[in-house]
């Protein structure tokens, strides 16, 4: 009899061996130096579990026993960049009370990895990956408050940038000093000539501020691939050191309690020529394979993989075909938010229902999604000709409508956003904006219309009910429960003042949070215990189960957005009505769906119909089971 794995790690190796070595195989397996790396990277894996705490391991162990920790309903997420939430990573301690009370139980830290000084694209051109921007703390607070954290229950989720490094970074140093294996580390030419061809049929990213995808040093004579800004430069992840390196950066996070890498930029990660380079088929290999590696020597932690693309797209970062239900366990909705700010702009649910319904499964193979409405980026208007065609309309003129309606410019709009990055040769404009300010609110207080006001906290508050039900794990933005607006201060921070996104990240304000929680009435107040109601009807239904069906359904009224959620327990029947007129969902319908109770979660009372019609008031939001 042929002797099987012997320990725990034997055994875990030998479990994710087929989503590991094959996948390298095909990536660098025609190099010479191939064995070796195989080698390293083994022990690469061995010495994180060895050095991994005797607390995670449990928490390993436990996370297998229960595979589906991130799909429950209780699971509800809170973003933040450190700085403006809470100073630094002791005074997040001090908030904790906080986020519990909301009914958080997943604390993502924007980027708190060590960033360049000066602009540093929000914290995502990292310099040290090993250590904490110190105006935040050190490791050891993070290893304190990810201990906190998990005794809260919560779980910790932090940034790491995949497709690049700043160029302050140790590698990058030594690589403009002149040393050819770390300039190998990154995307560096002799000539501008293949960068030329690349360029092609390469998108610009930021064509405001960062124009073009390569930078020319003459102090070292190399042109170097800089898909973002000039200070971020492309790692090459066809050498197969740039992946061990990861591995191990990404077990060392581990190690300090990390329990969701939210990894950046993962669309860019191999290069094509006559491509855009984003989302080569390698990309997936490389994220099935580094997903292996946690696995193995981390289990409790699962992958969030950032990729705003359209539909089709987005999906293979969960694994299709061949890598179904073997890479990310989350990635962004970004089309329901995206469809969010086009039915409120149109009052019409028809392309929403149409994009969620076509191009989305009912149901994902162990992942779900990471669903929000607004977060510290902005907002592209992902919405493809051929989706816009099919319901008739023109996809540019739509997307202009869009950018026109959330900058306040369109007539009769409600919005309160500015332009982000706007390219003339491809008419493209992206949006900023809070979600406050956005849905209403800051239009509304300024021109003292209290009718103005209710209808933005009810837009705000269909929102979160929208994320909180639809299947996966809803992340709300700081400050996004208590309606705060734009800030437009940005403008007078010089590192910030090019960067209309700093608009949408306010500092937080405490007061005004004191406020909503002391007076239920104000227009915080109704935000804040709106939220918190609607989170805590969300960790009572598990019927709201990430991997129970989320199946579209025509309403039959254009203004109103409806889903069922599949539970074994019986189908909840999702409304929304994205008007602020009052609408009409027919009995007969509601009853074909299942719904017989007539029994409304989110406010835990019986619905009435009238004449055999459900009737919604304005920015109305029912699940009913």
């Amino acid at each position: 009899m042929t002797q099987g794995p012997t320990t725990l790690f034997d055994m875990r190796m030998a479990r994710s061996a087929p989503d590991l070595w094959p996948m390298l195989e095909r990536l660098y397996g025609g190099r010479a130096d191939y064995d070796a790396f195989c080698r390293q990277l083994a022990q690469v894996l061995r010495d994180g579990w060895d050095a991994r705490p005797a607390d995670l391991q449990r928490l390993d162990l436990m996370r297998d026993l229960e595979p589906d920790w991130f799909q429950r309903s209780q699971m509800a997420g809170y973003v933040f960049y450190i700085d403006r939430f809470a100073g630094d990573l002791a005074g997040v301690h001090d908030r904790l009370d906080y986020l519990r009370d909301l009914g958080i139980s997943y604390v993502h830290l924007m980027p708190c990895l060590m960033p360049r000084p000066g602009d540093s694209d929000g914290g995502y051109s990292v310099m040290d990956y090993r250590q904490i921007n110190p105006a935040h703390g050190n490791m050891a607070d993070l290893e304190r408050l990810a201990d906190a954290l998990r005794g809260r229950g919560m779980s910790l989720c932090i940034d790491l940038v995949l497709n690049h490094t700043a160029k302050e970074h140790d590698w990058a140093r030594r690589a403009a000093a002149g040393d050819p294996e770390y300039q190998d580390m990154y995307l560096m030419f002799d000539d501008d000539t293949l960068p030329r061809a690349y360029e092609q049929s390469l998108v610009e990213i930021f064509p405001d501020t960062a124009p073009g995808s390569f930078t020319h040093y003459p102090e070292f004579g190399k042109w170097v691939w800089t898909t973002f800004n000039e200070h971020q430069w492309d790692l090459n992840w066809a050498n197969p050191r740039v992946f061990l390196e990861m591995v191990s950066i990404m077990l060392n996070l581990a190690n300090k309690g990390v329990d969701v890498l939210r990894l950046d930029a993962v669309a860019f990660m191999w290069k094509r020529m006559g491509t855009t380079c984003q989302s080569q088929p390698e990309v997936h290999l490389l994220l099935r394979a580094l997903r292996a590696c946690t696995r193995i020597a981390a289990s409790a932690v699962i992958h969030l993989e950032e990729a705003i693309v359209g539909p089709a797209e987005m999906l293979t970062y969960f694994g299709r075909g061949e890598h179904d239900g073997r890479q990310g366990n989350l990635a962004y909705h970004n089309s329901l938010m995206v469809q969010y700010w086009s039915a409120l702009a149109t009052r019409d649910t028809r392309l929403m229902t149409h994009v969620l319904d076509t191009h989305f499964p009912p149901v994902l193979t162990n992942a779900t999604y990471a669903t929000y409405i607004r977060c510290h980026d902005d907002i592209g208007w992902a919405v493809t000709d051929e989706d816009a065609g099919a319901l008739g309309l023109s996809g540019p003129a739509h997307r202009a409508f869009l950018s026109d309606f959330y900058d306040g410019s369109f007539p009769g709009s409600f919005a309160r956003g500015e332009l982000f990055q706007v390219n003339p040769e491809t008419g493209d404009r992206r949006i900023s904006g809070s979600f406050a300010s956005l849905a209403g609110l800051e239009a509304g207080l300024a021109s003292g219309n209290p009718g103005a006001v209710d209808l933005a906290i009810d837009r705000i508050l269909m929102g979160h009910a929208l994320i909180a039900s639809f299947g996966g794990i809803p992340l709300i933005y700081m400050g996004d429960e208590l309606g705060l607006t734009n800030d437009h201060g940005y403008l007078q921070v010089p590192e910030h003042a090019h960067d209309s996104r700093w608009l949408h990240r306010p500092a937080m304000d405490w007061d005004r949070a004191a406020r909503a929680s002391a007076d239920p009435a104000s227009a915080e107040g109704r935000i804040l215990h709106g939220t918190r109601a609607i989170l805590q009807r969300r960790r009572q239904c598990d019927g709201l189960h990430g991997a129970h069906p989320t199946q579209i359904r025509d309403s039959g009224n254009p203004a109103v957005f409806a889903f069922a959620r599949l539970a074994p327990s019986g189908s909840i029947v999702c409304l929304f009505n994205f008007t602020e007129s009052w609408q009409q969902v027919s009995g007969d319908w509601l009853r074909f769906q299942g719904v017989a109770a007539m029994r409304d979660i989110l406010s835990d009372a019986t619905v009435a119909l009238h004449d055999d019609m459900l009737v919604l008031p304005p920015y109305a939001r029912v699940w009913l089971s």
